[in-house]
């Protein structure tokens, strides 16, 4: 990555998008409303429609613009996130599938800057609150139906949520980066070690695939016509149990109750082996450190540095070395689940 795609990526003017966009075929009215994104550059452009008989909501007057961070994804791994969303659409599971143009592509680059971007349709939806069993039942199913898809197709360039490469490597880097006080590495790297002990057994013989890889709720939207997923930008190979837990991330009895729903609905379309359950608790621990590198690898990006104020302070790895130590604690127990 080079300081001048940074810069432009930094520095994306309202020109540049509508230039862009632009440069796709498409007519800009001139609208650009920047969207809540950390990882890359998201925008809401609305552009000109000849056909106005096909206008059958507000959204359709909109494309969603996501500009890719340089240095983050390569083109092929990019391009496997949008084969999953294209196998995805094309079997009737309700995500938001980049728009392919006339020449087929759905990834572009800026000329000059080698960033890339794609273009999105536009659709409404709000984020779910309270679900009912009936819900949980439904979301199930309809990530079950995800899994099934993903597991018909390899993705060889993304990356493989592993202990090696979420645990080991972002350990390695953190290290290195010297944002962790000194007098706090020693103990941060005893107990990722530790983590990575307790890991590596509980992986042995779990089968990866395409999965979502970040399906917290608030990558799931209800719409029209009910649930769909957004934000596949983390998309990995990695064991089913992780887009699972990231919907029921609490840790009680109630939590219980939701995820035997939820798994009740998952079996009606696919099988589950409960044994991976038992994955949750490290796959927990992995995404705090996981999380840690994801800040420190884009601490260059001021817009990092306004909105996590105290990354790398004392009090920021002393909070992250209590969380892990807890995470090693359940484990310990033989896990919540």
């Amino acid at each position: 990555m080079t300081t001048e795609q940074t810069s432009f990526f930094f520095d994306l003017t309202p020109e540049r998008i509508l230039d862009a966009v632009e440069s796709c075929g498409l007519r800009c009215t001139g609208r650009v409303l920047a969207l809540n994104s950390m990882e890359n550059r998201v925008y809401e452009v609305e552009v000109e429609i000849e056909d106005l008989d096909s206008i059958r909501s507000p959204s359709d007057r909109f494309r969603v613009v996501k500009f890719y961070r340089p240095g983050r994804w390569t083109k092929e791994q990019i391009l496997e996130e949008h084969q999953f969303l294209k196998d995805l659409s094309e079997n009737e599971i309700p995500v938001i599938a980049p728009l392919e143009f006339a020449d087929g592509s759905t990834l572009h680059e800026v000329k000059g800057f080698e960033c890339l971007f794609t273009v999105f349709p536009k659709q409404g939806g709000r984020h779910p609150d309270e679900l009912s069993e009936e819900e949980l039942k439904q979301l199930g199913r309809l990530i079950a139906r995800l899994h099934n898809i993903g597991a018909s197709r390899k993705a060889p360039h993304r990356i493989a949520l592993t202990p090696e490469n979420y645990g080991a490597k972002n350990l390695e880097f953190l290290l290195q980066s010297g944002l962790i006080p000194t007098a706090l590495e020693p103990s941060y790297k005893a107990s990722v070690d530790e983590l990575l002990k307790r890991a590596l057994p509980l992986f042995e013989g779990v089968p990866l695939q395409r999965i979502h890889g970040d399906c917290h709720l608030g990558n799931v939207l209800h719409g029209r016509n009910g649930f769909f997923l957004v934000d596949f930008d983390d998309m990995v190979q990695g064991p089913c149990v992780q887009d699972i837990w990231l919907l029921n991330p609490a840790r009680d009895d109630e939590a219980k109750k939701r995820l035997e729903n939820f798994l009740e609905g998952y079996e009606m379309m696919r099988p589950f082996d409960h044994r991976t359950l038992r994955l949750i608790e490290v796959l927990r621990a992995l995404r705090m450190v996981h999380f840690s590198a994801w800040i420190a690898k884009r601490w260059e990006d001021p817009a990092f540095k306004r909105v996590f104020v105290n990354f790398g302070s004392d009090r920021y790895w002393q909070d992250e070395l209590i969380n892990l130590r807890e995470q090693l604690g359940i484990l310990d127990e033989g896990g919540f689940w």
